[in-house]
């Protein structure tokens, strides 16, 4: 019965978005996103918070003095489906997100997420995926920071499992900071209870960045493995 409540107290949150929406598409073109992008990102900020609110769960941020000036690619683990609502409502700066097509098909959501850059992304067309790429930097240098999990699925919980390094160009071909931020528990509030809600503890760790001076002799595979590796021993540690 909570997990009803929550997606329909979810759904709600969202539909009294709209207006907010409306609003926000009235901002005129010649504004740069610079400008804007604080005014849209307030609104799923706002929704993300006050849904984790409702399932009871306490949410612990660490390292939010790390974050460098201007548009970075944030790398996270996947555990779960609350990881782009925990980035959403708890990082101090505005993102989007590549993700799955079909997410276009939902109503106001994909609406907000085309006001955040995000881009949509068709697994199975490989030539539609490079065209992701191309969309992400150009979201990277019009200020926005975009988020990837190099890992491809969800963990679940278990150990991270291997990053994945092609969409680091992101970073590379835009010449932006890459922040690792490790995510620990989403897992625990639904894939952990046969999909069935449950509050529990979430830690959003932000590591350490690096940056572009740093990662331009790198060879790709091996920055996904610094990166994975970083964000691997973020949430080993917690558990100690």
């Amino acid at each position: 019965m909570k997990t009803i409540i929550i997606y329909l107290y979810a759904g709600l949150l969202v539909l009294k978005s709209f207006p907010k929406l409306m609003k926000v598409r009235r901002i005129p073109d010649h504004v740069p996103f610079s400008e804007k992008r604080g005014q849209i990102f307030a609104t799923p900020k706002e929704v993300s918070q006050k849904v984790f609110k409702r399932t009871k769960s306490t949410i612990d941020v660490e390292g939010m003095d790390k974050l460098p000036e201007g548009p970075v690619l944030f790398v996270a683990n996947h555990q779960g489906m609350f990881d782009i609502l925990v980035l959403l409502g708890y990082v101090d700066k505005p993102l989007g997100f590549i993700a799955k097509k079909e997410i276009k098909k939902i109503p106001i959501i994909s609406s907000w997420m085309e006001e955040l850059k995000c881009v949509f992304i068709d697994r199975s067309n490989r030539r539609a995926a490079i065209k992701v790429i191309d969309d992400g930097i150009a979201s990277l240098k019009a200020g926005q920071s975009m988020v990837i999990f190099p890992e491809g699925t969800r963990s679940r919980g278990g150990e991270v499992q291997t990053f994945k390094s092609g969409s680091l160009r992101l970073a590379t071909r835009a010449n932006v900071p890459i922040v690792p931020i490790a995510i620990n528990g989403t897992y625990k509030l639904l894939e952990a209870n046969d999909m069935k809600m449950k509050g529990d503890h979430v830690r959003l760790t932000v590591c350490d960045p690096i940056m572009p001076d740093q990662y331009k002799e790198m060879k790709s595979h091996t920055i996904a493995e610094q990166l994975q590796q970083t964000i691997q021993s973020a949430i080993s540690s917690q558990s100690k």
